[in-house]
């Protein structure tokens, strides 16, 4: 947000709870100020804001963008956190939702040291970073929920639970070579490698080392939930050509002389759920 030069102070935080600890639009109770960025103060940080109040809290009861042109005069919004908007030096202030899955997670403030009329450009601005924010949140719960459905839906207990694993878990491996944090992305990683090891029991695993390369892994991901070498490039955002490479160089390391071949014996190794 910073970063376009339209909004020179940023900040703001998540609802608490491992998914928002909230329903829908308007069911949150409070967030708290966590992340700053421009500001010369720390009078922001920390502060807890409650649903309806403020601008913050306006925007959390609402789930919709807001803003208003001067904070301390503003006649639409309650007044509870002037003091600390004031210490901060802030004029200009608009506040967007963060929503998955129409949950309100979070909120992010855009702000001016002016009482300047915030347009559409800034807001889009604001609007653009909470998406981003939005998908790495999606993508977090996506991860947990794998990883829970994994440890309680074993294959021999739910043979079609544990399809869906496999199914999703092909499809988080695909979403993480689009993720551009690599923290996030080596989590996700982490994640499809625990989902991977958990069909099997150590001692039952292929003891010979299989060393694939990650692109080796996606093509086999991809295969193993059925799509055809075509499929897979779109979602691997390859060339067809590639994919094959990468599948012949797989089965190859595998010992494998057919596809399905491959994908059993990846499994065996714990490569693949």
């Amino acid at each position: 947000m910073r970063r376009s030069g339209m909004l020179p102070v940023a900040f703001g935080g998540l609802v608490a709870g491992p998914a928002g600890g909230l329903g829908s639009y308007g069911t949150a109770r409070a967030f708290t100020i966590s992340e700053l960025s421009g500001t010369d103060t720390e009078s922001l940080r920390g502060l807890t804001i409650a649903t309806g109040n403020g601008l913050g809290g306006k925007t959390l009861a609402m789930g919709r963008p807001l803003s208003v042109i001067d904070y301390g005069a503003s006649r639409v919004i309650s007044h509870e956190y002037d003091p600390a908007v004031a210490a901060e030096g802030l004029r200009s202030v608009l506040a967007v939702p963060v929503v998955v899955r129409r949950q309100v997670r979070g909120i992010l403030y855009g702000a001016l040291r002016q009482p300047y009329a915030l347009g559409d450009r800034p807001m889009a601005v604001a609007m653009d970073a909470a998406r981003d924010l939005e998908q790495t949140l999606a993508v977090r719960d996506e991860a947990r929920r794998l990883l829970a459905v994994a440890r309680q839906q074993p294959v021999t207990a739910n043979p079609r639970a544990w399809q869906e694993v496999r199914e999703a878990h092909s499809e988080l491996r695909a979403l993480a070579l689009r993720i551009p944090d690599p923290h996030l992305r080596q989590e996700l990683l982490t994640a499809c490698a625990r989902l991977a090891t958990a069909a099997t029991e150590p001692g039952d695993r292929d003891t010979r080392p299989v060393a694939l390369t990650p692109r080796e892994l996606d093509v086999l991901t991809a295969i193993a939930s059925g799509a055809t070498n075509s499929s897979a490039a779109v979602r691997l955002r390859l060339r067809p050509e590639t994919v094959k490479s990468y599948l012949r160089s797989a089965m190859r390391k595998l010992g494998a002389h057919t596809r399905l071949e491959a994908v059993v014996a990846a499994r065996r190794a714990g490569l693949l759920p």
